[in-house]
């Protein structure tokens, strides 16, 4: 079995611009992560008003819903069609 070192693959940026461009990817990654987990979270919540039926709570919810979803597919970090998907499917399950 051959080894390789772990810094030929995990090394520190050395010039200024690589520095630079890593700091905003670590800023960019953590909003990206923030936008995921909001959408997530209110997933989560609408399904158990959904299975509670709490049909009134969970119809005040998906406007909420929609736009955390529009967001994170205007910034990239869910595709368009994604974001689609689920507004469809999240509206289907309150219409059932």
């Amino acid at each position: 079995m051959f080894l390789v070192p772990y810094s030929l693959f995990h090394s520190m940026p050395i010039t200024s611009s690589a520095k630079k461009a890593l700091r905003q990817n670590r800023t960019r990654r953590s909003r990206n992560i923030l936008k995921k987990e909001a959408y997530k979270k209110l997933i989560v919540s609408y399904r158990k008003m959904i299975a509670g039926k709490k049909t009134d709570d969970a119809k005040a919810k998906l406007p909420a819903i929609f736009k955390a979803l529009d967001k994170a597919a205007k910034t990239n970090v869910i595709a368009k069609n994604k974001a689609a998907r689920l507004k469809s499917r999240l509206a289907l399950k309150l219409a059932r």
